[in-house]
């Protein structure tokens, strides 16, 4: 009897535990839509440098509900739309079979500003593997004096931050204040605060091969 009734409690627990794993897990996704189908790129725009590839537009591409990217030329997809006061989360791994030498580089872009050039004006969570969340201002004049303001805890990320080959979950709290956060697989990574306030949301193609899925965005309040 003791046995059947042991059992019985160990049961009933492990079955508790996974509902509220579960429960827990869908908790995380709530507010979120998807900006990614995971079928093609409906809602997003490509910006690739002009190159002599024979079909540039196959560096950025949808395959097993993944957007995948070969790095080349170099550039970016972006969403049709801009954004103020959201958060966005997305998940990337950088593929095993990369070319001999290649820095593992890409970025998350935000507050995207025209004109439309390889690095925009923008404000950029890095994406680069060794410093990835580390805030970056790609496009600025160098003796701008808008307001750029960052910090970053280089120990929190490497902590946070699973093998290049392996999914790892990225998110950015973005503010219509100027302000922003990062985190790495749950685990806050740096800071930021500037000028821009809105603009649309990008992913770059930046010499190396990386694969983007579950792309999703919560507007707050």
């Amino acid at each position: 009897m003791r046995t059947r009734t042991s059992v019985a409690i160990m049961v009933s627990a492990a079955l508790g535990a996974a509902l509220l794993f579960n429960s827990a897990k869908a908790g995380d996704d709530q507010g979120f839509k998807p900006l990614f189908n995971g079928k093609n790129l409906k809602g997003w725009k490509t910006f690739l440098k002009k190159s002599d590839l024979a079909n540039p537009e196959k560096g950025i591409v949808v395959k097993n509900g993944e957007i995948q990217v070969s790095g080349f030329p170099f550039g970016y997809f972006y969403t049709e739309k801009s954004y103020k006061n959201y958060v966005v989360r997305f998940s990337w791994r950088y593929p095993k079979d990369q070319p001999e030498k290649t820095t593992m580089n890409s970025g998350l872009l935000v507050h995207i500003q025209l004109p439309h050039q390889v690095w925009p004006k923008s404000v950029e969570p890095q994406g680069r593997y060794k410093d990835h969340g580390k805030i970056y201002f790609p496009g600025w004049p160098k003796d701008s004096k808008e307001k750029k303001e960052t910090t970053f805890d280089e120990a929190a990320q490497k902590k946070a931050l699973k093998p290049s080959h392996e999914w790892n979950t990225t998110e950015a709290t973005v503010r219509a204040d100027g302000s922003l956060s990062v985190s790495i697989n749950g685990i806050p990574v740096s800071t930021g605060k500037t000028s821009l306030t809105s603009g649309p949301i990008g992913f770059q193609a930046e010499g190396a091969r990386i694969h983007f899925k579950d792309i999703k965005i919560k507007l707050l309040d």
